[in-house]
């Protein structure tokens, strides 16, 4: 498709002028520059599934995917406020009425920018634990509770809210202007994605018109958790896919200029075989994120595992190939801020976000004791 891939230049080449070699200061100060954030919302860059009737690029999930590897090799911080946005535009496809989503698309394709709230102090992956409410009231709603660590909050213009709503479950589109809205931040510096605005967010009685409810809410919370966390998986998995390619790019433009006992260190061996495992890791990555990819597109019975195995398998292989490239930069990748030291940093907090090394094997085992090989 000559005029997809025409689009996917041009929005790359729009992106590492916007990034250039900003990534480390980002990271360093812990702030990224809300223009920025608002001239790739306004291109549908942070939600880049949209169709284009809504103002969205209209990308597939690979296509998609290859653009957050891209953001993710230059900048896991901004590559973090693309999956958050992007899941809140999902979730308002996939549970908005046809009037929410003519709004909200809207708005999060023209600049305004969301982000979503799973983890609660006491609840994490453990759904039976959350605490926040949804309540109806009269014509309206009202949403009590309180979410941590949530991803772009410095910078939204709306928070997605996953809440109880008696036995069942929604999704509030709440604005942070909105009074009762509470953002708290957290102490900096942070382990890693240092400048994705991740603050606390406490909801004292925040009432809304019942229109904020996507859907009009009664959803089972386990389905709208895991469709939810589908699409940040594999989000996740495609930005570690990117972080693995940028260790693999400085590892190996070190190894060929850095010279120790008369040669490149490339050419001594055990060095050698550390650009061999990045290779590997950087492919091993794709085909994980191709396959997640390709059965999000065809909405495969396997969609959900095959996101989890995408992110589990590029999370492991980012943090590993994120310790291999500092082993061979050595003290030169070892400075705060570049980007090796970065992407250390980074890709341990990928091990932990939207489903633990520890969650995402309890589902892939799952899966294996439910099938019939």
């Amino acid at each position: 498709m000559p005029e997809q891939t025409r689009l996917l230049d041009d929005e790359r080449a729009l992106i590492r002028e916007l990034v250039a070699d900003q990534a480390e200061q980002w990271d360093l100060s812990g702030e990224l520059p809300i223009e920025l954030l608002r001239k790739l919302g306004a291109r549908g860059l942070l939600c880049a599934e949209v169709p284009t009737s809504f103002g969205g690029l209209g990308l597939d999930s690979r296509q998609s995917g290859e653009l957050t590897a891209y953001v993710g090799s230059l900048c896991s911080s901004t590559r973090s406020i693309m999956t958050s946005h992007g899941m809140a535009a999902w979730m308002v496809s996939r549970f908005g009425d046809r009037t929410q989503r003519r709004a909200y698309l809207a708005e999060l394709t023209s600049g305004q920018l969301a982000a979503v709230g799973f983890s609660e102090p006491g609840a994490g992956s453990d759904l039976a634990a959350m605490r926040t409410r949804i309540r109806r009231d009269g014509d309206g709603v009202v949403v009590t509770g309180e979410k941590k660590w949530v991803t772009g909050a410095r910078y939204a213009d709306y928070l997605m809210i996953l809440g109880r709503q008696g036995d069942e479950a929604g999704v509030v589109v709440v604005p942070t202007s909105a009074p009762g809205v509470e953002l708290v931040p957290i102490a900096t510096p942070v382990l890693g994605c240092r400048a994705a605005g991740h603050w606390h967010v406490r909801l004292n009685d925040v009432r809304l018109p019942a229109g904020h409810l996507l859907g009009g809410g009664g959803q089972d919370l386990s389905m709208l958790f895991t469709t939810a966390l589908s699409y940040g998986r594999i989000s996740v998995a495609w930005g570690c896919t990117g972080i693995v390619r940028a260790c693999l790019k400085a590892a190996t433009e070190h190894a060929r200029r850095r010279e120790q006992f008369g040669k490149p260190i490339g050419e001594h061996q055990l060095v050698a075989r550390h650009l061999a495992e990045l290779l590997v890791a950087e492919q091993v990555a794709t085909r994980a994120c191709e396959h997640a990819s390709a059965a999000w597109q065809s909405f495969s019975p396997d969609m959900v595992i095959a996101t989890v195995l995408a992110k589990h398998v590029s999370a492991g292989q980012a943090a590993s190939s994120a310790a291999t490239a500092v082993q061979v930069l050595g003290s030169a990748g070892a400075t705060d801020g570049h980007v090796v030291a970065r992407a250390y940093r980074d890709a341990k907090l990928m091990e932990l976000i939207e489903g633990s090394n520890e969650i995402c094997q309890l589902i892939l085992a799952d899966h294996a004791l439910s099938t019939s090989f």
